[in-house]
């Protein structure tokens, strides 16, 4: 099963600034904007996280059920996104990422 609560599941959509402490990576964190979550609830279940890291975008995809996830800390939530998939940011500077979706990067 997994080690995120249900209503935490739920604040997990795209254009939601999160923070993912995982196990397997020496207990470290990664905080950025959610920029896609797929098939819904069901056991297969994935979201990616987008941060920039020294100039360079870096992209992680988590699985929802994954118990190498310890945490999920939802930092802020958007006010209205109108996508579900939010991969047009890719190409974007944070600047214009923020008026256009309301929330820091």
């Amino acid at each position: 099963m997994s080690n995120i609560k249900e209503d935490i599941m739920k604040k997990i959509k795209p254009g939601a600034r999160v923070r993912v402490f995982s196990a397997g990576e020496g207990s470290s964190s990664f905080e950025g904007l959610v920029i896609a979550r797929k098939h819904g609830s069901e056991p297969g279940a994935t979201f990616t996280v987008r941060t920039i890291r020294a100039g360079v975008g870096v992209e992680k995809i988590y699985p929802l059920y994954s118990p190498a996830i310890t945490k999920v800390e939802i930092i802020s939530s958007p006010r209205k996104v109108h996508r579900a998939k939010l991969y047009f940011v890719r190409g974007m500077p944070a600047h214009r990422i923020r008026k256009k979706i309301g929330v820091s990067v």
